[in-house]
């Protein structure tokens, strides 16, 4: 119980917020005289004593000092417990237990992927919360990345080690400031961002739930069209702009917007990410002028769009991209693999863990031409150890494990080659959309058997949990 009695009163306290968050959808049906601000409001009665019975039952266990150990329990037990209470008022609102806990993982991971048909008729209490799901989970996994995966030392981020988050074994001294600064930059973003999206056309409704989900990089929408509903130039240059600063390191972004303007062209992920999607976005828009005709203004809004949206893993929809030709359909396969930077909204394998790759297999081709050479592989000023460039290794070879044995699983379900490899590459990546008729940016998650909807909720939450988090809660030597 000394290990796990932190954590529970932790969940507690995470508990007790979430309540309190839904009652906010109950209030929007309230407003609008739906009735359905009683599925809400019993959901938050549920969670909230739930929540209480975990803090007052382990009020003895104090907080200062929690472990690796208990660290590694915390992130995968919240990632767990919080959809699962997520989903309360899906199955309250009469929506099946799979498909329930299908789109509350969807939200709170930040994917985007929906089993949800009918938007535009539904009440406006659900849609507010899908869209807080993901605003909640976008800022935990900003706060996730910043302060507790360094100390994890998953995947090489040892590295982004900050004032709140050292080797050592405190995870909360001094963090609450750090915590709290990324909450007000977040709640600032996202009213700009509203704000932008209201002068560009939309609906207050509309803007203030694309905000969310678009700071998030989480891509749910209010419309079953997603973006293209809106046919609003202005509304798509406003989402390019918050999808980029979603995929962007947000320790460096606030060091822009508060102190050096220059941050984010000094910091070497910041620098790559923005030329990976200017190169990209560059050749599809090429693409799109020649092969499909756009117009040259066309094809530069619809290529920075949907680049950013897929590299971000936002996810939004701007009408079958996939109709674009078969070529795209391999190109935006693996840009779902690329992910934003590290400590971002953005899933995916991130820019930083790239650079580590390719930096490593530069120096080894160099050293098989020069084996007595000394060649250093470099983050920016700082050199990367062997151990760091071995966790990155092998955290690339289990992402990709993770792919292709999800995809096996879910070709014994009865999914198609193509549906099965995109639908377990976008749960993994966290993206949203798919490949092919039935989980592409125009299809739905509906159709596909219950079976693999919860094989994509368990592929959901191993990808937002950089997967050796979870892992390593299977090592027998975790419990010794």
């Amino acid at each position: 119980m000394a290990l796990v009695g932190p954590v529970l009163r932790v969940l507690g306290y995470f508990l007790v917020g979430l309540a309190i968050l839904m009652l906010a959808p109950a209030l929007l049906d309230i407003y609008f005289s739906n009735p359905d601000w009683i599925a809400f409001a019993l959901s938050s009665l549920f969670v909230g004593l739930l929540g209480l019975l975990l803090a007052v039952s382990t009020a003895n266990y104090k907080l200062e000092h929690l472990t690796i150990r208990q660290a590694f329990l915390l992130t995968t037990a919240s990632w767990i417990v919080m959809p699962v209470c997520g989903a309360l008022p899906f199955l309250s609102l009469g929506i099946g237990f799979e498909n329930a806990f299908f789109e509350s993982v969807s939200g709170f991971t930040t994917t985007g992927s929906t089993v949800l048909i009918g938007l535009d008729g539904m009440p406006p209490g659900l849609l507010f919360w899908r869209s807080l799901t993901q605003w909640i989970g976008g800022v935990g996994i900003i706060v996730m990345a910043i302060l507790l995966m360094p100390l994890l030392r998953i995947g090489g981020m040892q590295l982004f080690r900050t004032e709140s988050s050292d080797r050592g074994e405190k995870i909360v001294a001094r963090a609450t400031d750090l915590t709290r600064l990324i909450g007000g930059v977040y709640i600032m973003l996202t009213l700009t961002c509203t704000i932008l999206y209201v002068f560009s056309g939309m609906t207050l409704f509309d803007a203030v739930n694309h905000a969310m989900t678009t700071l998030s990089s989480g891509g749910f929408s209010t419309h079953d069209a997603s973006f293209a509903y809106f046919e609003s130039t202005a509304a798509e240059w406003v989402a390019v702009v918050f999808m980029l600063a979603s995929g962007l390191p947000f320790v460096v972004l606030i060091k822009s917007l508060t102190k050096n303007p220059k941050a984010l062209l000094q910091d070497p992920q910041a620098r790559v990410f923005i030329f990976v999607i200017i190169v990209l976005s560059s050749l599809t828009a090429l693409y799109l002028g020649i092969e499909n005709k756009f117009t040259f203004g066309r094809a530069v809004v619809e290529a920075l769009f949907v680049v950013i949206s897929i590299i971000t893993t936002t996810g939004y929809g701007l009408g079958d991209y996939t109709a674009w030709g078969p070529p795209m359909m391999g190109f935006f396969l693996m840009l779902t693999f690329i992910g934003g930077c590290t400590g971002s909204t953005s899933g995916g394998i991130k820019i930083f863990r790239f650079i580590v790759f390719f930096g490593t297999v530069r120096a080894y081709m160099n050293k098989m031409i020069r084996p007595d050479q000394v060649v250093p592989v470099r983050y920016g000023d700082t050199k990367i150890t062997p151990e760091l460039a071995f966790s990155v290794l092998a955290f690339l070879v289990v992402y990709m494990a993770t792919v292709g044995l999800i995809t096996v699983i879910l070709g014994g379900l009865g999914l198609d080659l193509v549906t099965a490899m995109s639908a377990a590459t976008t749960a993994v990546s966290n993206v949203g959309p798919g490949l092919g008729d039935v989980v592409g940016p125009v299809g739905n998650f509906a159709d596909i058997p219950n079976s693999a909807k919860i094989v994509l909720s368990a592929a959901m939450l191993l990808g937002r949990l950089e997967l050796f988090t979870v892992l390593v809660l299977f090592n027998p030597q975790f419990w010794r």
